[in-house]
């Protein structure tokens, strides 16, 4: 398997949020750049399901029967809106 490659990045962090992810990813015996990467997939793959849900919930409702002429409604849309 071919090794991926790699490009340096620069990231402006708060220096107290750095140094939290610096003992972060030492008690973990991680790197920092291994964390950060794995992290961006979580939040892009959250995304992608997030959106993925969404798009066949539409498409459950667009493709849903349509129950407005069911024989079990007793009912008239007039009865509902009676006042």
């Amino acid at each position: 398997m071919k090794p991926e490659n790699h490009r340096n990045i620069t990231l402006n962090l708060p220096e107290s949020l750095l140094k939290d992810f610096k003992v972060f990813a030492a008690e973990r015996n991680q790197s920092m750049t291994a964390l950060a990467a794995e992290a961006i997939r979580q939040l892009m793959d959250a995304q992608k399901d997030r959106e993925a849900t969404r798009a066949r919930m539409f498409d459950r409702m667009r493709n849903a029967k349509d129950r407005s002429n069911s024989p079990e409604r007793t009912w008239t849309r007039d009865e509902l809106y009676e006042r």
